[in-house]
């Protein structure tokens, strides 16, 4: 199994990172680190280079050649696929691309 490089850009990790800001804001600070880690694991994950996701059906993200991957039903992540390295564009709530 052959793996990528990883790289995130910095919308994505913000993103996740608000994201969590929220959950710790709702007085859960276990659950927010958990989705971070959880979120950077998957964001890992994809690194694999048997997989190769969908281009996105979002009309901007399509423009930019990303590809589209769910996560955990709630998020979308687009991500710029590479030879050798995949790049997290960005991190958004499927509501938000509805």
């Amino acid at each position: 199994m052959g793996k990528r490089k990883v790289s995130i850009l910095e919308p994505a990790a913000t993103a996740v990172a608000e994201i969590a800001w929220f959950i710790e804001g709702r007085g859960m600070p276990k659950t927010a680190k958990k989705f971070v880690d959880d979120a950077f694991l998957f964001f890992d994950k994809l690194s694999d280079e048997r997989f190769i996701h969908k281009p996105c059906n979002y009309n901007r993200w399509k423009t930019l050649d990303y590809r589209c991957v769910p996560y955990k039903k709630k998020y979308v992540v687009a991500y710029l696929n590479q030879e050798k390295e995949i790049v997290i564009c960005d991190f958004v709530s499927t509501k938000l691309l509805a």
